[in-house]
């Protein structure tokens, strides 16, 4: 990764100086902790200045409104605390000096504003661009006093510059040791427009990348700890499912008794009747306090339970199937996601009632492919998708295509003249975009659009189907 470094820095402040002298602070916001925008207006002009204190990432720069929407930024709605701070000192005053000390990658705003009796101070804002150093910090120049930074640094993480409000400003020391040399992003991009938009461009891309990655990895640990609990709640159900399998029993010995009543006595610890369904004889143990008739009622009363227990037992394996199946999709979808927006469209099946951000109710664009013959193919990458190209975009005749018992993609072919080939195309096409795309031997079902039904309540994206037919591909 290039560094933003001080060649880069400043450049950046020769570059951009003119439009910073005079101008005013606009607005304040703190997207995230390490992220700042400063709506900056002069001459007639309003541009958001941004500012990333991340030791990964850390720059500043004029950012454009389609980078703006790369580096995905949601404005809290309570601002933190140091926003606040920064808010009430430094909102519409003027910033009357810029400066960028030698050798040091720090920017300097000294601003000219008034305090709560009226009196003329200046305050100077640095921005600090020192990998895990990092910081903003905001102090009196008058008094050189600290009125309050980004974070505060104490002295059990570092000895030779604490930071926090009270304490007198003073510069990093300086660096005995050779440091090791990043790349610089003047060096090693050509200069074809202003540094600016080449600092844009390049951190907006790299940020983009790792936000999407980030809560990749983020939905996809909440998503398998979800799957791997129902998955062992699963097996547990199963075999408690396979254990009572022999309930019948119950009901065999009620019959045994009831068939034998005259035969035997009452009050008995135990008798030997003759099982006629298995031609063996057996013995059954009693309650002595009853009589046979009670425990054969008794017999009874333990399969009616068990057999309510089994049909209770079989749904909730079906729902938790079906359940898992969801899931497994869902895993699907932040696998193949390509941006941050199609991550944020699943937001609401991940986070479900948890916590969350306000995500709207569009659809992304569907991937859609146009043949020479006119035939559409139309291939959803989430729940979402997949429902809206079912209930939104497919007619009764069109042919829908998914990989058997896997978690994949929803295909939906339009077309006035279905071939083989085609069918085929769209079968391949359902393993590409599938969980199981690498695999070999996986079958690929499909039917008419008419033949799909979606249950009441079910989940989103979940269809059941008939009449199909099967493709397997290698």
């Amino acid at each position: 990764m290039i560094s933003f470094d001080i060649k880069t820095l400043e450049t950046l402040y020769n570059e951009q100086k003119d439009f910073f002298l005079g101008a005013r602070i606009n607005k304040i916001q703190q997207p995230t902790r390490r992220e700042f925008i400063f709506a900056l207006r002069n001459n007639g002009e309003t541009r958001q200045f941004y500012v990333n204190i991340n030791p990964q990432f850390y720059h500043a720069c004029f950012m454009s409104k389609a980078n703006a929407e790369k580096r995905v930024l949601e404005i809290p709605q309570k601002p933190p605390m140091f926003c606040m701070l920064l808010r009430k000192y430094l909102e519409s005053s003027r910033i009357a000096k810029v400066n960028v000390p030698v050798n040091e990658r720090i920017l300097e705003f000294y601003i000219e504003t008034y305090n709560e009796l009226g009196e003329k101070i200046y305050l100077c804002l640095a921005f600090e661009f020192m990998g895990k150093h990092s910081n903003i910090i905001l102090y009196n120049y008058d008094t050189n006093i600290i009125i309050g930074c980004a974070h505060n640094v104490g002295s059990e993480k570092s000895r030779e510059r604490e930071i926090f409000g009270g304490l007198p400003y003073v510069y990093p020391p300086k660096q005995s040791n050779v440091q090791k040399q990043w790349d610089s992003l003047v060096d090693v991009k050509p200069i074809i427009t202003t540094v600016n938009d080449l600092v844009d461009d390049y951190y907006a891309e790299i940020i983009a990348q790792y936000k999407l990655k980030t809560l990749r990895a983020q939905y996809r640990t909440i998503i398998s700890q979800k799957y791997k609990k129902i998955e062992k709640s699963l097996k547990q159900m199963q075999y408690k499912l396979n254990s009572d399998s022999d309930s019948d029993k119950y009901r065999l010995w009620g019959d045994l008794l009831m068939a034998n009543l005259y035969a035997l006595k009452d009050f008995s610890k135990s008798v030997e009747v003759y099982d006629y369904e298995n031609d063996i004889q057996i013995e059954l143990r009693l309650d002595e306090t009853k009589t046979l008739k009670e425990n054969a009622t008794h017999f009874y009363k333990l399969y009616n339970k068990a057999k309510t227990a089994r049909v209770k037992l079989t749904e909730l394996i079906q729902e938790s199937s079906m359940k898992k199946e969801y899931l497994g999709q869902i895993l699907y979808s932040i696998d193949c996601a390509e941006t941050i927006e199609e991550l944020f469209e699943i937001s609401p099946e991940v986070l479900e009632n948890s916590a969350k951000k306000e995500v709207k109710n569009k659809v992304s664009d569907v991937m859609q492919i146009n043949l020479e013959d006119g035939s559409r193919i139309f291939i959803g990458k989430n729940n979402k998708q997949n429902d809206y190209i079912i209930s939104k975009l497919a007619s009764d005749e069109d042919l829908w295509f998914h990989v058997h018992n896997c978690a994949g993609s929803h295909i939906l072919l339009k077309s006035q003249n279905v071939t083989d080939d085609l069918i085929l195309r769209c079968a391949k096409l359902a393993k590409e975009y599938s969980s199981v795309k690498d695999s070999s031997k996986i079958g690929v079902i499909y039917t008419k659009r008419k033949y799909l039904r979606k249950p009441p309540a079910a989940v989103l994206g979940y269809v059941t189907y008939k009449n199909e037919k099967e493709i397997v591909l290698d």
